[in-house]
């Protein structure tokens, strides 16, 4: 479900990353499929040239594919599982600091944002409701 921050035009405005993280997903999927086709194009067409018969270069075919598609999933996995535990234990440390040094993370707070161009106080009229 999407944050939403305020009325009128900000109201269904997403802040995360889930557009991205589904992109990230999309164009893994496309490098991957194309990766799978070009290797085991290869590999029918090598099989293909060596032999002429028909039963060894479908199974070449076959063993290419199932081997391109279980190397796929389990690096897909890992990389998954690797940027996971990473974000994990990345939330785990910032919990930590809250905890411990508060004012310290509010100030950086503060210079994340005004790095980003925000300013240190509010534009003239503006008012909290």
């Amino acid at each position: 479900m999407a944050e939403q921050i305020g009325e009128g035009t900000h109201e269904f405005e997403p802040h995360h990353g889930a557009v991205g993280d589904r992109l990230n997903w999309l164009r893994a999927g496309v490098l991957g499929a194309n990766d799978g086709l070009i290797s085991t194009a290869g590999i029918v067409i090598g099989v293909a040239a060596a032999t002429g018969e028909t039963a060894a270069t479908l199974t070449a075919g076959i063993a290419g594919l199932t081997a391109g598609a279980v190397s796929m999933a389990l690096g897909e996995y890992v990389s998954v599982s690797t940027q996971r535990d990473t974000e994990v234990a990345l939330i785990a440390k910032e919990k930590a600091e809250l905890r411990q040094m508060p004012d310290d993370e509010f100030s950086e707070l503060e210079q994340i944002y005004r790095a980003k161009g925000l300013s240190p106080r509010p534009p003239a009229g503006w008012r909290r409701s």
